[in-house]
């Protein structure tokens, strides 16, 4: 099933022993309906559903999803998905109510997580959820932070840039609507595959306009009563760039949480708190209540954000 192109495969049916269906491989581009828009890897694409022991009985890595690569059986004007390959990759966060995983892509290379500078406000609190989310799922992570040309928006993302540039993340300043930053955008996308993440309005959907313009993918504005951004992407769904880059558009989310991760290794979701870790006189500190932590001796001396340690606290109440 891993080689590209087509193969025969024997499948039993009603009226006959056997009928021969050829099966090819491809990539999971969107979900919507229980459909499945596969692209094939030997050109064109299929719309599919999932062969009932698939629904029965979910494998493994949970529901099937976008990046997914799978093998397809192809019986005349039906497609079917036969089987899920195994993922590279895996992002996933805490589904609602914390009682199951929500795998939201698979096969990434990189997550950029856009937020705004302003309309919707940034949240820091959001971004670390996030950002803590992508440390865990193992995967590179780009902070965007877009909107620059609207009024104050250097003031209040320039603290926010030095903090996470200090850290160790990349950030790109970024404006859909004066095209600022996005030719250093299109250089982290051709990266490989990534999925652009973040709040609902934060302009996820206008940049990937702006760096293909062919798209043409709804964009919408701020509900007046919350000021919060409103859900115009309502799937997500792997897009080709004009270039060939391929991006994952995700509607936004507001629900984030950690999946999988025990308490003690929720250091390692912190980066600046986790290489500070073997310092403190404990092993497995949670640097919390221990004595002679130097993760908290860091955040007396302004090593460590006070914004960032309060937020692994609030995980660190989250986590089993």
């Amino acid at each position: 099933m891993e080689s590209r192109g087509c193969q025969v495969l024997r499948v039993a049916r009603r009226d006959s022993p056997y009928r021969r269906l050829v099966t090819s491989v491809g990539q999971v581009h969107e979900v919507v309906g229980g459909v499945y828009r596969v692209q094939l890897d030997n050109g064109g694409s299929v719309n599919s559903t999932l062969r009932g022991r698939l629904k029965a009985r979910p494998w493994k890595g949970g529901r099937v999803v976008i990046g997914d690569r799978v093998g397809v059986a192809l019986d005349g004007g039906d497609a079917t998905v036969e089987e899920v390959l195994p993922r590279r990759t895996t992002f996933l966060r805490r589904g609602a109510h914390g009682r199951t995983a929500k795998v939201m892509a698979a096969n990434l290379d990189r997550v950029v997580v856009v937020m705004s500078a302003r309309d919707p406000a940034l949240s820091l609190g959001y971004l670390d959820r996030i950002l803590a989310v992508c440390e865990a799922s193992a995967l590179p992570s780009t902070l965007v932070i877009n909107k620059q040309d609207l009024p104050g928006a250097r003031t209040s993302s320039d603290p926010v840039r030095d903090l996470y540039r200090g850290i160790g993340y990349e950030v790109v300043l970024t404006s859909a609507e004066s095209g600022l930053g996005l030719e250093q955008l299109r250089s982290v996308a051709v990266r490989g595959i990534c999925a652009l993440v973040g709040p609902s309005g934060a302009g996820k959907s206008s940049l990937l306009n702006r760096l293909d313009p062919s798209l043409g993918l709804r964009i919408g504005d701020l509900s007046r009563k919350t000021g919060t951004g409103r859900h115009t992407t309502v799937t997500s769904r792997l897009v080709r760039l004009s270039d060939g880059t391929l991006v994952a558009d995700t509607p936004g989310f507001g629900d984030v949480g950690l999946w999988g991760v025990p308490a003690k290794r929720l250091d390692r979701c912190f980066p600046e708190i986790e290489t500070l870790a073997d310092g403190c006189r404990f092993r497995g500190c949670s640097h919390v209540h221990e004595p002679d932590c130097a993760v908290r001796e860091s955040l007396r001396s302004g090593r460590i954000a006070q914004s960032r340690y309060a937020h692994y606290q609030a995980l660190l109440g989250e986590v089993d």
